[in-house]
């Protein structure tokens, strides 16, 4: 048996807040109320209805301005001529529960007594809504199966770029994605490096804050905490965020969140009597004049955020002063108005026209729906877009035939052109907003600049920075000082660091990071330039002075002697000392005394090639004096037999030749030195780094000790061969002196070697050049002052006799 007829009956009533008929409906959800009452869900019996709490002017404004635009349409004769727009608006509460509500409620008839209200598919073509992202997520999932488009004024979630997901949205308001980019960019123009992060608890809080966090990576912004406000306002969870807000050291706090969340929110702010934040807005509350009062100017003076751009509607402000307002009974009692009566402080944010953005995209979507119905219905049978080029029928439109023209549409409207991307999105542009102190002492949206999306990467953002109000600076640590660097804290963020000194050659004057100084370069002692590096090297200072000054003390004195020799050149001492053998000694050392000079001073190509060539040219002349004169004595105290004539092999002639050939070997290794790989002035930056030493280099390390080592040869064998004639008879032995000077000569450049070696910079040039000194007055003093002693002072024993021992007693 067949049951009962099921027939569909409404269960509840929810009548629209404002409706009127036409040949095409549009719906509109605004949330007219931003708060909501709960009822009692203790299931014992029927739960009443959501209360709605908080009338919001504002948003009334927002559906005035609908039934503006739909009334403009209607009188227009080139837009939708012979047709009408009809609409139905719903009160959201600013909550998804109810903007479900809402949406379920437009589906519906014109009115929900009409019946039957569930046999028949919906005359709605497209709903205006809605405000907060949260709830246009709920509207678009509910609409999306009767595949009916909504164009949002103000829900700006990037989740709704997802075409699977939300296939109808579309949207007369920017991607939040282009308003992260814009505060990421506002946060590092101002240097707001250390700030708070506070969202709502819906998508778009969550998805502003993940796009946010996004486009901070690689910049020196860091969040220093995060914090969410619940959905359902809880005031004990509130005085904990307050709590965060108020111990942090961060002082910019950015807030993404709905003007009905940020009533409540601000309300326990002032109570918690918080100062010194420098808020950054989203969006969805910069321009909320809710907040505009005088009272809120202390906490919230100097917000700076993006908001909508602004637009121009010119009959606005007319048509809202002749609203009755008994068309919205839960409205507040706004009395009719003649024009002329002086608004009250709680009217003004209805009244508020001079700005229209929220409102302007109300009327840009409802003109968006009108044009593209009216090319719907301008389609040509034969050329349509549809299945076989059809066309729509005027009398039986669908949805999602509107859908089309809408994803397509495009016009100008004051000015401006309108049109959706792939992803129903509009051109992104916003106003930079600065909350300022009006006259009155409440607060004004100044104007300060601008982004502009369609720009190149970074020049979107402009802006005015002499008119902002500003408040503190936000940073972690503060910058360093010029001459330091930052060290990161272990287990703290990039922006949390303590600043340390360069360290020596490196500067800062960014206070980033420090920098090493060019090559020729070195920090000055703040570590905050650099300079030119000191160049080193034996100059005529104090020290090179002591020098030349010794060098010609010793040239003079070898100089002297010479004169004392020649003058008493025919006297025993000198005659018996081979004379002629005395006086190339004595012009060797004049010569090493003097090339010790070719040390003091910058260095040359030339000074260099002639230092170390003349110095061992000539100290081994010396030696090799010296080891003839050796040779002659040894030879001549040897020669003990009658007829031995050894000294015939060791005449002048002969000692001539000793001379030259073993001189003649140094010119050859020096010659070879030379034309291999000389010495050259080199520019030494490694020894000391702060320093540019000056400095001859050798070139070639083998030959620079070859020659030393022949020199060394040359000493070594001479005092072989004087300490074997040390014990030769005679009151005046030769050999002994000999023997004493090549002892000095040698331990004065043994010492030589691990002293030049560790010596720093011009100091071994000096340890060269003293080295040079000290063996040339130990040769000179060994072998000429017992000499000069007896010429000068005891000439009764400058004797043939005296000298060979033979004196009579």
């Amino acid at each position: 048996m067949a049951g009962p007829a099921k027939v569909c009956t409404l269960q509840n009533s929810f009548q629209p807040g404002f409706v009127a008929k036409g040949d095409y409906v549009i719906g509109g959800i605004f949330p007219l109320h931003y708060n909501q009452e709960m009822p009692d869900l203790n299931s014992t019996y029927r739960p009443p209805p959501v209360k709605c709490n908080g009338f919001d002017p504002r948003a009334f404004r927002w559906a005035l301005t609908m039934r503006l635009a739909v009334e403009e349409i209607n009188q227009n004769s080139e837009l939708l001529p012979n047709y009408t727009l009809g609409y139905k608006i719903f009160d959201s509460c600013a909550y998804p529960l109810t903007g479900q509500r809402a949406a379920l409620a437009v589906l519906n008839g014109v009115s929900e007594d009409d019946a039957p209200t569930c046999s028949n598919a919906s005359p709605l073509l497209a709903v205006i809504g809605e405000s907060g992202s949260a709830q246009s997520i709920v509207v678009s999932r509910i609409l999306q199966p009767f595949r009916i488009p909504m164009i949002s004024y103000f829900s700006s979630c990037a989740c709704f770029t997802d075409r699977i997901k939300y296939p109808t949205f579309f949207r007369v308001i920017p991607n939040d994605d282009y308003q992260v980019k814009a505060i990421a960019q506002l946060l590092v123009r101002f240097n707001w490096t250390w700030v708070g992060l506070v969202r709502g608890d819906h998508e778009y809080g969550r998805f502003a804050v993940q796009g946010l966090l996004r486009e901070l990576k690689g910049t020196k912004v860091c969040v220093a905490y995060q914090q969410m406000i619940p959905l359902l306002y809880n005031r004990q969870k509130a005085l904990e965020i307050m709590q965060v807000m108020r111990s942090s050291t961060a002082k910019v706090v950015v807030f993404f969140s709905a003007e009905g969340e940020m009533t409540p929110f601000l309300r326990d702010y002032m109570t918690q009597n918080i100062t010194g934040i420098q808020w950054v807005a989203s969006e969805a509350w910069i321009t909320a004049s809710v907040f505009t009062g005088s009272e809120y100017y202390p906490y919230l003076g100097g917000t700076i955020g993006f908001g909508i751009k602004k637009g121009y509607i010119s009959r606005l402000g007319d048509y809202l002063r002749t609203v009755n307002p008994e068309t919205y009974p839960d409205s507040p009692l706004l009395p009719p108005c003649s024009g002329h009566e002086l608004q009250l402080n709680q009217h003004s944010a209805y009244m508020n026209t001079s700005s229209p953005r929220v409102a302007y995209n109300v009327y840009k979507a409802v003109y968006a729906i009108a044009h593209s119905l009216h090319n719907l219905l301008l389609c040509q049978p034969g050329s349509g877009p549809f299945q076989n080029n059809s066309c729509a029928q005027s009398n039986s439109i669908h949805p999602w035939q509107l859908q089309y023209y809408i994803q397509e549409v495009t016009f100008n409207i004051a000015g401006e052109e309108v049109n959706f991307d792939l992803k129903g999105d509009s051109v992104p542009y916003y106003d930079i907003i600065n909350w300022q102190r009006g006259t009155a002492g409440n607060i004004e949206f100044v104007n300060v600049g601008l982004f502009d999306g369609t720009k190149p990467a970074g020049e979107e953002l402009v802006i005015q920075e002499d008119r902002i109000m500003w408040l503190p600076m936000s940073v972690c640590s503060a910058n360093c000082l010029p001459g330091s660097r930052k060290a990161v804290r272990r287990g703290e963020p990039v922006c949390c660091f303590d600043c340390v000194p360069c360290d020596s050659g490196k500067i800062s004057n960014q206070t980033i990071e420090c920098t090493f100084c060019p090559d020729d370069f070195w920090s000055n002692k703040d570590r905050t330039a650099c300079i030119p590096k000191e160049v080193e090297f034996l100059a005529y200072d104090s020290l090179g002075i002591a020098l030349t000054v010794i060098s010609v003390v010793g040239a003079c004195i070898t100089v002297v002697v010479c004169g004392v020799f020649f003058h008493h050149r025919n006297t025993a001492i000198v005659r018996v000392n081979n004379s002629e053998l005395s006086f190339f000694i004595l012009f060797a050392l004049m010569l090493c005394f003097l090339c010790s000079l070719l040390f003091i001073g910058e260095p040359t190509s030339w000074s260099c090639m002639l230092r170390h060539t003349v110095f061992s040219i000539t100290f081994s002349l010396c030696i090799s004096c010296i080891l003839g004169k050796t040779l002659v004595v040894l030879a001549a105290f040897t020669a003990t037999r009658p007829g031995d004539n050894v000294m015939k092999w060791l005449g002048p002639k002969q000692q001539r030749a000793i001379i030259f050939s073993c001189t003649l070997v140094q010119v050859v290794i020096c010659a070879a030195w030379l034309i291999g790989a000389h010495p050259f002035p080199s520019r030494n930056t490694q020894y000391e780094r702060s320093k540019i030493i000056l400095e001859c280099s050798v070139g070639s390390n083998l030959a620079f000790w070859c020659v030393l080592g022949y020199i060394g040869f040359q000493a070594c064998l001479c005092f072989v061969l004087a300490f074997l004639a040390r014990k030769l008879p005679g009151n005046f032995n030769e050999a002994k002196f000999i023997t004493f000077s090549m002892l000095i000569f040698c331990a004065v450049w043994l010492a030589f070697i691990p002293a030049y070696i560790s010596s720093p910079g011009k100091y071994a040039t000096a340890v060269e050049s003293f080295a040079i000194l000290a063996s040339s007055f130990g040769l000179l003093f060994c072998l000429f002052a017992p000499k000069c002693y007896i010429i000068l002072l005891k000439p009764e024993r400058n004797t043939k006799q005296h000298l060979m021992g033979k004196e009579k007693k």
